[in-house]
């Protein structure tokens, strides 16, 4: 039985309405369509999953290698210490099963013949446009996504030098689905950083880099598939996505179909939801794969776009989102061994703190033996001080300080839509009031969860922890920011930009000590029992 996403995780999943307001101050921030982008269409705004970075970002359409610093994030005397991200591939060919049905599509129009009085209409110049898609690309990446994460590479090593110096190259973590267009993401990221390094030389080749190519890991880059109670309730129940089957046939999308098959002047029973979506998604794939404003984009308005749009969203919803709890609580372990890295480097970070404390407290003592701290010790203590060894391995006392710094300063993750969504939903961010459904399109026109919005191609959610030299308290000196697509995310818990690193704990702590994948995954078990005759 499936079990709709409720109150589980209390305060986690509820976030407040001034957080709602924050949210959406943000997201504006990220207005879609920049003005300057000669190739934009009207249609960008509402490709979903299919949104290109730069309609979220707009200024990167004229400096696309620009870092863009937002004004929140922290800075003077906090200093940032490890960085982990969670990055989606950059842009790829569309799947071999979007490939069929547009290959279908096609072959409708060119069976069709020509139009009214042999006229150059619509459908025709549509039969004659290339496809330009073939099954092996199947989800590929695209160059246009190899730049996304170069770019994207370049700009957060200017962002936060520190944590990408030449120093720390060495000690990057990455990690990959095994899907190509992740492992190619993150090949292609490293490449965008050796170009940062080394301006103007070539890459090497990703298995001769310092910090060697990412690591596969699908049990947290897919956590998803290693979750039967998700495979089970969700991704193999013909019911789950019951309000995408029904907006499939409901008025808003049924009046597309009779227009759209007017305007191609095909059979309306020819035509279905999965073509008409895959036609409004082909206008996204040649936009966005080879940046050229298709005839495929004549098809639809603004107005078809808002509709198609709600009913991909639809879909993540049930399928990612908060439609069943399922969906956010298996990406449990993922969320864990985030803050799993941000523990190690709170505790590195302490040591090397403690241990440049002694040794400034132990450094004047050899160095200076006429000083006030030597004249207070006794006599045999004072000869032990003197001893030219121990002054030989004072000498080295400044190094030995600092010869251990965080191990990981940059954690890299490359994984899908699909693990950002989850992972999302799980900390209580684009939660609307009532669920989505196949029935309430008008009342969700001003919805939190577009998915376009928060998870378009290289969508990146990054953590930044920061240790504050001048905190008055030892709570106050480690501190984190959120950022979504290079954006400062107010947090869940105070709507504030910026959380004391033991509030935010503590905050998530239902999901950190109580969420544990083994018992989240498990599907319920069911009592067999049989009458004896």
């Amino acid at each position: 039985m499936l079990r709709a996403s409720g109150r589980r995780l209390g305060a986690a999943v509820a976030p407040a309405v001034a957080l709602a307001a924050a949210l959406l101050s943000s997201l504006a921030r990220c207005s879609l369509l920049g003005p300057s982008d000669p190739v934009a269409s009207v249609l960008s705004p509402y490709f979903g999953t299919k949104t290109r970075y730069e309609d979220v970002n707009p200024g990167l359409v004229l400096d696309p290698e620009a870092p863009r610093r937002d004004p929140e994030l922290l800075e003077g005397t906090c200093t940032p210490v490890q960085l982990v991200a969670l990055i989606r591939h950059g842009t790829r060919y569309p799947t071999a099963k979007q490939i069929r049905k547009l290959r279908q599509l096609h072959g409708l129009l060119q069976a069709r013949g020509r139009g009214s009085a042999g006229g150059r209409d619509l459908g025709a110049a549509l039969a004659d446009w290339p496809l330009g898609y073939a099954d092996w690309m199947d989800g590929q990446l695209v160059e246009k996504g190899r730049q996304d994460m170069r770019q994207l590479a370049l700009r957060l090593a200017s962002l936060f030098p520190a944590l990408f110096s030449r120093e720390n190259y060495g000690r990057l973590r990455l990690l990959t689905s095994s899907k190509h267009r992740c492992v190619d993401s993150g090949a292609a990221f490293l490449q965008g950083l050796w170009q940062h390094y080394h301006p103007g030389l070539p890459p090497p080749d990703v298995a001769d880099m310092e910090c060697g190519p990412p690591r596969i890991n699908d049990k947290l880059m897919r956590f998803f598939d290693h979750c039967e109670k998700f495979l089970t309730e969700v991704e193999r129940n013909a019911t789950a996505l019951y309000h995408v089957e029904a907006f499939k046939t409901g008025p808003e999308m049924q009046n597309i179909l009779k227009k759209v098959a007017a305007t191609l002047q095909v059979p309306v029973n020819d035509l279905n939801a999965d073509l008409i979506q895959v036609a409004f998604f082909t206008c996204s794939f040649d936009l966005a794969i080879k940046g050229v404003k298709s005839p495929w984009c004549d098809v639809f308005d603004i107005d078809d776009a808002r509709v198609l749009e709600y009913l991909n969203d639809l879909k993540q919803y049930w399928k990612r989102g908060h439609g069943y709890t399922i969906n956010s609580r298996s990406s449990c372990t993922l969320f864990q061994d985030i803050f799993q890295h941000l523990d190690k480097a709170v505790e590195q970070k302490q040591r090397q703190r403690y241990r440049e404390r002694e040794t400034k407290s132990f450094y004047p003592l050899v160095h200076s033996p006429n000083g006030h701290n030597y004249a207070r010790l006794k006599p045999g203590a004072r000869s032990f001080f003197r001893s030219p060894i121990l002054e030989k391995f004072s000498n080295l006392l400044p190094v030995f300080s600092k010869s251990q710094p965080i191990s990981s300063p940059v954690i890299l993750q490359f994984g899908h839509a699909e693990t950002l969504l989850p992972l999302l939903s799980l900390m209580g961010y684009f939660k609307d009031k009532e669920p989505l459904t196949a029935y309430n399109y008008k009342e969700q026109m001003h919805r939190k969860f577009r998915s376009g919005h928060i998870v378009p191609y290289a969508s990146n959610l990054i953590f930044v922890l920061y240790h504050c030299e001048n905190a008055k308290t030892p709570k106050e000196q480690f501190q984190v920011q959120m950022l979504l697509n290079e954006k400062v995310l107010p947090l869940a818990h105070s709507q504030e930009t910026v959380s004391l690193y033991e509030d935010l704990k503590n905050y998530y702590k239902d999901i950190l000590q109580g969420c544990q994948n083994s018992e989240e995954c498990e599907l319920p078990k069911v009592n067999s029992t049989s009458d004896e005759l």
